[in-house]
């Protein structure tokens, strides 16, 4: 079975396993569950496919469907924006898919952007890329973070450093929602470039390294970071909330600005504040000062 068959096999089942039947608007069933989910019968009857039809596909069988039967199976299986998109992508269907699967070139920021990141002394930046490589980070997310730009250029990746590293573990209070919403990011961006060998390598390592990863990693869930909040307990700045908003650059789809901050009046405006004053003084003080 070819690895995008393999993939997408593996993600209908896992999919199908997480919808509600309940909710599905099935005939009655009196037939006792054994396992969560939908049957594949019924998947099949919601999006207007056989039976064998559908069980093919999930067998990882050599088939494209329609764009039509793609939007139906999406809609059966209660798929969001995200796992649409994967959904396509594991299909083949998405416009954009064969020119990803040339070889990806060397991603690097304009000199630009790396001046518009420094300008933004009191507000914490960072500019991802494929895999989630860091290729841009200013001097207050070095603050609120990490210094990435101190890591080896091989080790500079977002997923890497919070599975990886035992500090990012202690800094964020939900590590565990950041952790497994990158994960599920990465499944993402394995789904547009499965060509890419360098991912493949990075979800290798993590396989190796991290448990959670593994056992995020065999859920098969998607999930595209956009905006939302992350809580950290600062070595510096004690305990605070921060927002983030998510900014595409106009033309470079694969290229994501990361902006953080803080209700205004807050505590945790407060404690960004502070970190702020120190990071923009030649001394910073001792975390136990």
């Amino acid at each position: 079975m070819a690895t995008s068959n393999r993939e997408l096999a593996d993600f209908l089942r896992r999919a199908r396993a997480q919808c509600d039947p309940a909710r599905a608007g099935l005939p009655p069933d009196t037939r006792v569950r054994r396992v969560p989910g939908l049957r594949r019968e019924e998947v099949a009857r919601l999006a207007g496919v056989s039976a064998d039809y559908y069980a093919r596909l999930e067998q990882g069988r050599h088939i494209t469907p329609s764009p039509a039967v793609v939007e139906a199976l999406a809609q059966a299986l209660e798929l969001g924006a995200a796992g649409r998109a994967h959904l396509n992508d594991l299909i083949g269907t998405t416009p954009a898919a064969p020119r990803r699967r040339r070889p990806p070139t060397v991603q690097r920021l304009r000199s630009g952007l790396h001046q518009l990141l420094d300008s933004m002394e009191g507000t914490p930046a960072l500019v991802l890329g494929r895999r989630g490589d860091v290729l841009g980070v200013n001097r207050m997310a070095k603050a609120l973070f990490t210094d990435f730009d101190a890591l080896p250029p091989a080790q500079r990746n977002y997923t890497r450093w919070l599975l990886l590293d035992p500090e990012a573990r202690t800094l964020f209070v939900d590590w565990d929602v950041q952790a497994r919403a990158a994960v599920e990011n990465l499944r993402l961006d394995v789904g547009r470039t499965p060509q890419d060998q360098l991912i493949q390598d990075l979800v290798t390592e993590l396989r190796e390294h991290s448990g959670e990863f593994e056992r995020w990693w065999r859920q098969h869930r998607v999930h595209q970071r956009t905006h939302g909040s992350k809580r950290l307990l600062h070595p510096l700045a004690g305990e605070l909330t921060v927002q983030y908003e998510t900014f595409a650059l106009p033309g470079d789809a694969e290229t994501a600005v990361f902006i953080y901050s803080t209700e205004a009046g807050s505590p945790s405006r407060h404690a960004l504040d502070l970190l702020t004053s120190w990071t923009l003084t030649p001394t910073v003080p001792h975390s136990d000062s």
